[in-house]
């Protein structure tokens, strides 16, 4: 491949180009913060009909590195890291599509093609690269991981998110060869079977610290929750898309609002971090309706999730809502209208939950009305900007970047709620500007769980998410910079997590842990069950 007339790799065996390199990389590395440009910096360094990128000066750097030409420089890392935003949050994304599937659902606003899972569009980036690989999880989950390193981002701790619509819907001898071939590329080796799979990557190359499927609120059943977690599922997307019976029946999405409820239960009682997808906009809904039902998944002690995708819907062609537009019976919300609806509905969300998205990936060519703009949320949080409105969500208050972080000046915040089946504690340590360094979930349930077949979580309170912020690390050591993991934050939250569970009387700990993370809390005292590391703490109580 040639990037702007340059090979992708660099020759540095050749004389000139690998002074020109040396030169470049510690003009990177010495240029002041306030002068930083890489394009005029560059500029100063002409190369013959074209100039290099950056994931060509990154991979010379580190050649340079190993051979021990260089000494390594967090700094030249971050300065040459492509789309930092990608792992910003501490780990590294990468999403892979289920081949397409017949689906249970009707609903109205859904697009259904052959190539692409229901509700998916063939022109969407991740649908795109799905038919790129034919669909093969392996080839997907490789080819993430590949574009990934290749753009300077640490891809040892991978958050593997499955998407393609409603995963219970699919075979269970489906779900677990995909799931083999994902865990096969990122142990790059082969298994015989997801067991082995997954066993096999407590030390891989690139360790699963997150395994997120989607599914619909009608599909959890206790022993769906069951087999969720041997399958080393930790996240579920639940596409609730409205709080209210009559709008979901008039799209004809095929569950209600009690089964909504129900699937959170089943889902927070089995630890599982639970991630809500809600359409305003729907036939039937206004701006006023909307918002109103927005304020339900806070003050509902039944809903409550901690995290949220918002997805305004679109209006596309070929689907039922298209023939109501098509009849005056529907009309898209005006984009000034959408994007205020939007502010006052950040306004509400409780800063116990994670706004994911605010728009879908949907090309724009594909709307028929309504808004196309990509940067929605941008332009949401302009306007809230511009009225002195402030989200509290925690993707706007989370450490950002290479943010500089004193961790022995935070502070821990302890926010309470209950909700359907749990007492919550939102643990969280805020740096002195307020911003989040890192927190945990902590779910005090009832004991026993009955309504659940799994024996070990019975008594115990469960830690559902630690999570420390700042860009992916890499598990072998520190950087330079001041990064916020592997700082002791997340020890510090876990032994916080502990006092309060026993104060609360419980006598074990449980933690729902991706296969990747189980070395980790097996350092920390906890000792391996059959689905959930678990801590005892009258034990953990002697230690201390």
């Amino acid at each position: 491949m040639v990037r702007g007339g340059v090979p992708d790799t660099i020759d540095l065996k050749d004389a000139v180009e690998r002074e020109q390199i040396l030169a470049i990389l510690e003009a990177v590395r010495e240029t002041p913060s306030d002068e930083w440009d890489l394009m005029a910096l560059l500029r100063r360094f002409p190369h013959g009909d074209g100039s290099y990128a950056k994931s060509q000066l990154l991979s010379a750097y580190r050649r340079l590195v190993e051979e021990g030409t260089l000494t390594a420089s967090p700094l030249i890392e971050r300065r040459l890291r492509g789309r930092p935003v990608r792992t910003i949050s501490g780990l590294a994304p990468v999403a892979v599509l289920t081949e397409p599937h017949p689906c249970p659902g009707e609903c109205i606003f859904c697009p259904e093609q052959d190539d692409a899972p229901k509700s998916y569009l063939d022109g969407e980036p991740g649908v795109l690269r799905a038919l790129q690989n034919a669909y093969d999880p392996y080839r997907q989950t490789a080819g993430r991981i590949e574009a990934l390193e290749a753009i300077g981002h640490a891809t040892d701790k991978i958050e593997l998110l499955v998407l393609g619509g409603t995963w219970s819907a699919y075979p269970e001898p489906y779900q677990s060869e995909f799931l083999r071939r994902c865990f096969d590329a990122m142990n790059e080796a082969p298994s015989d079977t997801l067991e082995e799979a997954l066993e096999r990557n407590e030390l891989a190359p690139h360790r699963n610290v997150g395994l997120v499927i989607e599914t619909r609120p009608d599909h959890v059943t206790p022993e769906e929750v069951l087999r969720l977690r041997r399958q080393g599922v930790t996240k579920v997307q639940l596409g609730a898309q409205s709080m209210d019976d009559h709008i979901l029946d008039l799209n004809c999405r095929g569950h209600s609002l009690d089964d909504t409820r129900r699937a959170i239960r089943l889902l927070r009682l089995g630890g599982f971090k639970i991630v809500l997808h809600w359409m305003p906009n729907l036939y039937g809904a206004t701006p006023e309706s909307d918002l109103e039902d927005f304020a339900r998944i806070f003050s509902d002690p039944a809903i409550r999730p901690d995290e949220m995708k918002i997805y305004p819907t679109a209006l596309l062609e070929g689907t039922g809502l298209y023939r109501l537009w098509e009849q005056g019976r529907y009309v898209p919300y005006p984009e000034a209208r959408l994007v205020e609806l939007l502010a006052s509905c950040k306004d509400l969300v409780a800063p116990y939950c994670r706004i994911n998205r605010v728009m879908r990936d949907i090309p724009a060519d594909y709307i028929v009305a309504g808004t196309t703009k990509s940067n929605l949320r941008q332009i949401v949080q302009q306007q809230m900007a511009r009225q002195g409105r402030q989200c509290a969500c925690i993707r706007c208050r989370e450490v950002r970047g290479a943010h500089a972080v004193d961790v022995d000046t935070v502070s821990l915040d302890v926010i309470t709620y209950e909700t359907g089946a749990t007492t919550e504690q939102f643990l969280q340590y805020l740096t002195p500007e307020g911003r989040l360094a890192g927190f945990l979930r902590l779910s005090l349930p009832p004991a026993p769980r009955d309504e659940l077949p799994i024996p070990e979580i019975q008594r115990a309170a469960m830690i559902r998410e630690v999570h420390v912020y700042g860009p992916a690390q890499m598990l072998a050591g520190k950087t330079g910079y001041q990064s916020v993991q592997h700082r002791g934050l997340g020890t510090r939250l876990l032994e916080e997590a502990a006092e309060r569970a026993r104060a609360a009387g419980y006598d074990a700990l449980a933690v729902i842990a991706a296969v990747g993370t189980r070395v980790y809390y097996r350092e920390r005292g906890f000792t391996e069950g059959d689905l959930y590391p678990t801590l005892s703490l009258q034990e953990a109580g002697r230690r201390s």
